[in-house]
């Protein structure tokens, strides 16, 4: 049995959608895969429990029968952490769980998908960082990065450093359009040059890099104040803090962005439904616009939601919704699995080498889709 542990140089980079990825392609190519997640970092409540999203929604798209304590038997939440430097959880007995849940969870499995919590470094204070699960459970890793400048093959070196023998390779992930021309020219033969294999360079989609304007609303609970269309993208938020000529300026120069500030600033709100980036405008504190700005944005298409809590509480409401909305449904899952059949090296990761040359039935590369295309 081969197991894969997939972890990071950073947090929200993408290791849940590439995790679930590879474990489809896996058994597409015929593999019977289970998946685990020791530390549970990505926590909610249900049913009184605090659980990890991640497994629950790798137990829906994978078929899995497990329980969640085996699929996640650490809940890595602030509580636990507390209590761990006051000595009163114990390492070694972490561990021995880890290592039971582990082995019931492979059974008869050909592949293994590990998921780390947080990054690399998460769980070093019960001694359960990724590198230490991967030695617990002779996993190979698969190293996931972003990349946007030079300065960001430090981390990687660091963490491949850390992981030492049992890295299997780099995969970078999200990577700008501007970047791959350095990537594939330099960044790449320099990492391997330093025995670090690159593995795949995924490019940058929009789709998973953040939510429509439609899902932020829902999920801030926001009045919508228009009729404008709600499917453009926001990566991004501004705060709108400043006076209606600063922000114009700065506002000109953003792309993709939500501006949130107060519904008692119309000098900012009209500034900003002139600044072609702006997606939406996310009005804080309950205050209505005056009539004249609803109708602006609505000349412009320009979607207004309005929410009733304050601005500091909405744009950390917000921001968490951008990071956390990539991976949690099987539609971004599917598009993370195309990603990587057309732009890693599937093969060399899954360590499948029979499945090779296989294609998915309608899939990136088949027949039938070519047959599409040619058409």
């Amino acid at each position: 049995m081969k197991t894969i542990l997939v972890t990071a140089t950073e947090d929200s980079t993408g290791k849940t959608a590439v995790a679930l990825a590879l474990a489809k392609l896996a058994a597409e190519r015929g593999q019977s895969v289970g998946y685990m997640k020791p530390k549970g970092t990505r926590l909610q409540s249900n049913v009184g429990k605090t659980l990890d999203e991640d497994p629950m929604l790798a137990r829906e798209l994978l078929d899995l029968d497990a329980e969640m304590h085996e699929l996640e038997p650490v809940v890595y939440s602030p509580t636990f952490v507390e209590q761990a430097i006051r000595g009163r959880e114990d390492p070694d007995e972490l561990r021995e769980g880890v290592r039971e849940s582990f082995e019931a969870l492979a059974a008869d499995k050909d592949l293994m998908i590990v998921e780390g919590g947080g990054k690399l470094t998460t769980g070093g204070i019960v001694g359960l960082t990724d590198p230490e699960v991967a030695d617990l459970l002779d996993a190979e890793v698969l190293l996931l990065s972003e990349y946007g400048q030079a300065g960001d093959v430090d981390d990687v070196l660091a963490a491949a450093d850390d992981v030492g023998d049992r890295l299997l390779g780099v995969l970078f992930n999200a990577v700008p359009d501007a970047s791959f021309d350095d990537l594939d020219t330099e960044v790449v033969p320099f990492l391997e040059g330093r025995d670090v294999p690159v593995l795949g360079v995924v490019p940058r989609e929009q789709e998973l890099a953040g939510v429509t304007v439609a899902a932020l609303a829902e999920e801030l609970s926001a009045e919508r104040l228009t009729d404008a269309p709600a499917d453009a993208f926001v990566e991004r938020f501004l705060v709108g803090a400043m006076s209606g000529d600063s922000a114009l300026r700065h506002l000109r120069r953003t792309k993709d962005a939500a501006l949130i500030t107060g519904g008692d600033r119309p000098d900012l709100q009209r500034v900003a439904l002139e600044a072609p980036g702006v997606k939406c405008l996310i009005l804080t504190g309950g205050f209505r616009p005056p009539g004249a700005v609803v109708g602006k944005a609505e000349e412009k298409g320009v979607p207004i939601l309005l929410v009733q809590s304050d601005t500091l509480t909405t744009v950390e409401r917000a921001e968490d919704v951008v990071r956390s909305g990539r991976t949690r449904d099987a539609e971004t899952v599917e598009i993370m699995r195309d990603l990587l059949y057309d732009h890693a090296d599937v093969a060399g990761i899954l360590g499948d080498a029979e499945a090779d040359g296989a294609e998915r039935a309608g899939g990136p590369g088949s027949d039938e889709e070519t047959d599409a295309t040619d058409e």
